[in-house]
């Protein structure tokens, strides 16, 4: 495995799971985004807003597998892992 795809694949993915978490928090609320994600981790729904943002991982796994890229796709997965990891502290805390 290329280790040069694999961080890549670990880059996009904490990217895009990032861009579309800030992205969805713009579309729902109007608040600031410190201010949204300070509420709905007190009401507990902070680990589901996380979980959707992640779902681009997936998109992008079944492209870069159709493209034979598996070391890209190790990377997303490795993000993907440490993303639920995330949302089990979260959810501990």
């Amino acid at each position: 495995m290329n280790k040069k795809e694999i961080f890549s694949g670990i880059l996009a993915g904490l990217f895009a799971s990032t861009s579309s978490t800030i992205f969805l928090t713009l579309i729902l609320s109007n608040s600031p985004i410190e201010d949204t994600w300070e509420f709905m981790y007190k009401q507990g729904k902070l680990t589901g807003l996380i979980s959707l943002g992640a779902l681009i991982n997936l998109f992008i796994f079944i492209i870069a597998i159709r493209k034979n890229k598996t070391s890209f796709a190790a990377g997303l997965v490795i993000i993907s892992l440490l993303i639920v990891l995330l949302i089990g502290i979260i959810k501990l805390i």
